[in-house]
């Protein structure tokens, strides 16, 4: 059978397509399998307990188990979830929000597909734009959303810290923007970054990310912020961060972190003709957004309480999970040169093996062969066109799962990383 130039956006080496078939094939294994690959959320006792609540209130209450099962949303989304965010984000943040700022779409991945696709690729004038990373690594997801042009972006190399990160008890490092290498022009129809980072947990600071915003205002372009895993929910940031949005800032949210990425719901907050195109998009490819997510969180988004729950149940949640984790990497790979990206967010752990003898995707076979699924780092540099060592270095390991489980899958780790040095 042939088939069109688009079938070239689904082959079978896309990075994210590997990362979700290891995440079923996992899932449905027998005997002993570490799934450290995926991005699932940790099952946090006081988040389930929540979505059970909610849950059993739709289908005590009147006919909102029926509205949620039986009939469409519009393209924007369901209005009672956008009229209570849109509350929220003023009482809580001051934002000059409305609800001609929001729209639902059938998760995060949904929304860069739309996105990118609106902002990059041919223009009406004949020109042709990008989307510029001013850091990477950068989410897998990312790469291969082009409908009919897979080159959708352009990246830069980070700086690497090394010295002068806060804590000599671990061997972190640390991304940063180089601004120096850092310049826009025509060809660039937006900037993007994620905070906090997935693969690497970065947290853009305050600074960068004023940076950023500036250089995306003088050039008359949008700064794309991915907030999946960070503010105002579901809020796994470790560090000091402040969330900003302003009408030049596309902000794009998601229920998956808070403990729910099997309703598939992503939020997008940006200027109205923005969010018209998106509401467009939804209309066309998938008549509505789902109904079930926003149905979910309603009344936790109305009553404000989504926020206290990012605040005093999933961080506290994760930073404690994370310093577990680190503290084991730290005992177990003591003699190998071994790196930790200062773990400022997210539910990963960043892992540099410096002049690692085989390459990362390479390590991803061999402890695939051992039941162990983690995500090779080369993955994760989409538009960077310079063949750096490093990418082919660094592999990306989930710390959400159980705990127990996930310190077997990290000895794996180093008996393995510890056969390719020797």
């Amino acid at each position: 059978m042939q088939f069109s130039n688009f079938s070239r956006n689904f082959k079978s080496d896309s990075g994210i397509l590997q990362l979700m078939d290891d995440l079923g094939h996992a899932e449905g294994k027998r005997g002993e399998v570490f799934m450290l690959g995926g991005g699932n959320p940790a099952e946090i006792p006081e988040m389930q307990k929540c979505f059970r609540e909610e849950m059993v209130a739709l289908l005590n209450q009147g006919s909102d188990f029926e509205r949620m099962t039986g009939s469409y949303d519009a393209p924007q989304g369901n209005r009672d979830f956008i009229k209570a965010l849109a509350e929220l984000l003023i009482d809580q943040f001051g934002w000059p929000v409305t609800e001609d700022n929001i729209v639902v779409t059938n998760g995060s991945q949904a929304s860069f597909g739309m996105l990118f696709n609106l902002l990059a690729g041919e223009y009406p004038d004949g020109s042709h734009r990008k989307i510029l990373l001013p850091l990477t690594p950068e989410y897998i997801g990312y790469t291969d959303v082009g409908i009919g042009d897979t080159n959708l972006f352009e990246a830069r190399q980070p700086v690497i810290n090394v010295d002068n990160i806060d804590d000599p008890e671990y061997r972190y490092f640390k991304y940063s923007v180089n601004f120096d290498d850092l310049r826009l022009d025509s060809h660039h129809g937006a900037l993007c970054v994620s905070r906090p980072t997935n693969p690497t947990g970065n947290v853009i600071t305050d600074q960068e990310l004023m940076g950023l915003r500036n250089l995306a205002q003088k050039n008359g372009i949008p700064l794309i912020i991915d907030g999946a895993y960070g503010l105002p929910f579901p809020g796994i940031v470790f560090t000091d961060a402040t969330p900003v949005w302003d009408d030049n800032i596309v902000l794009c949210l998601s229920l998956s972190k808070l403990g729910l990425p099997g309703v598939r719901t992503g939020i997008v907050i940006a200027a109205p003709d923005l969010i018209e195109l998106i509401k467009g998009s939804n209309a066309i490819f998938n008549l509505a957004p789902g109904r079930f997510g926003p149905s979910l969180v309603n009344r936790i988004t109305d009553n404000q309480k989504l926020i206290s729950l990012s605040r005093d149940v999933i961080r506290p949640y994760y930073k404690n999970r994370v310093a577990h984790a680190v503290s084991y990497v730290n005992q177990i790979m003591s003699d190998l040169p071994v790196r930790i990206h200062k773990p400022e967010g997210a539910i990963f752990l960043w892992l540099w093996f410096e002049n690692l003898p085989i390459s990362s995707e390479r390590l991803y076979q061999k402890l695939k062969e051992r039941g162990v699924f983690i995500i090779a780092g080369h993955h994760f540099f989409p538009g960077l066109e310079d063949d750096w060592a490093h990418t082919h270095q660094c592999i990306r390991v989930s710390y959400a799962g159980n705990p127990e489980r996930v310190e077997k899958g990290l000895s794996i780790i180093a008996e393995e990383v510890r056969r390719a040095y020797d």
